[in-house]
């Protein structure tokens, strides 16, 4: 067995939101994308031990120690103050756990869960691991039936695909503009990277969600419906799910920005299905 480790933001045993069916859902943390609209900023960097959300914690669940933060979850009453007071938007609260006790927690969670999914953060910013977590879960009787997804930004290269192809069924990958400059503009980075990323695993059979996520007055599906149409079908038959921005959890300029409603989604949806795309699935609520 292998003693490989990643760094873990958070472990939900069960959830119906992160792929098909109940699943476990593991958040790795660190992100190579800077999204002005992640709901889960805080998973974006990695603690370095500055020590300044020690220094406000209100229940001493943290402290500072031979430099190094730690965290004490008898006291930790969930507050989130070192999440918004962490200059690194990173988590004190995030755990290093090998591929062994991952997969503990994914046994005892076997019976009631028809897959696992890795999301973050950026999952594949630790690859090693989620391959040999992959590798591991088929190679175990009571557990190779569960499916293995990756939530991904598509930033990987596709050599790091190709060593995931083997062991993961697939791969929903978010893309958050149309256009480079809009999506350098949201994000960081341009986007031609990601889509070549969702070509290849489209043409790998992988691609098991393209997400878009309508940002209103912010994102431009709308207005380049048609090349992004045309794009969409060169990939095959795939699933595309719309989802609604919304404020709540965001940093920086986002929290001023207008959470979508269905006035703002179901146009995006109409013009796609105009386009000939009828695998749509829209937001099942909005906020």
């Amino acid at each position: 067995m292998s003693s490989r480790c990643a760094s873990v933001s958070k472990i939900i045993p069960f959830s119906c939101v992160d792929g098909p069916g109940s699943r476990l859902t593991l958040f790795l943390q660190g992100c190579n994308l800077r999204c002005k609209s992640c709901h889960n900023p805080w998973t974006m960097g990695r603690c370095n031990d500055c020590g300044e959300c020690a220094v406000h914690c209100p229940h001493d669940a943290l402290s500072f120690q031979a430099g190094r933060v730690y965290w004490q979850e008898t006291l930790c009453q969930q507050c989130d103050t070192c999440l918004k007071m962490c200059p690194q938007q990173a988590t004190p609260m995030a755990q290093t756990m090998s591929v062994e006790e991952v997969i503990k927690q994914v046994a005892r969670a076997a019976p009631f869960i028809e897959g696992i999914t890795v999301s973050g953060g950026e999952a594949t910013t630790q690859l090693p691991f989620i391959c040999e977590l992959f590798t591991q879960l088929k190679a175990t009787p009571a557990l190779s039936h569960l499916t293995c997804l990756v939530d991904s930004n598509g930033e990987l290269g596709i050599p790091g695909w190709e060593k995931l192809l083997p062991v993961c069924d697939g791969v929903m990958v978010d893309l958050k503009a149309w256009n480079s400059s809009v999506h350098q503009r949201l994000t960081g980075r341009g986007n031609e990277r990601i889509k070549a990323s969702i070509r290849w695993l489209a043409e790998h059979q992988r691609l098991a969600e393209l997400r878009l996520l309508t940002i209103p007055e912010e994102t431009d599906y709308l207005s380049s419906i048609e090349p992004l149409s045309e794009f969409i079908h060169s990939l095959g038959e795939i699933t595309v799910r719309l989802n609604a921005f919304h404020a709540h959890g965001v940093y920086s300029e986002a929290r001023e920005w207008r959470s979508a409603h269905a006035g703002d989604v179901e146009p995006l949806a109409q013009a796609l299905q105009n386009q000939g795309i009828n695998q749509v699935i829209l937001p099942a609520l909005y906020l």
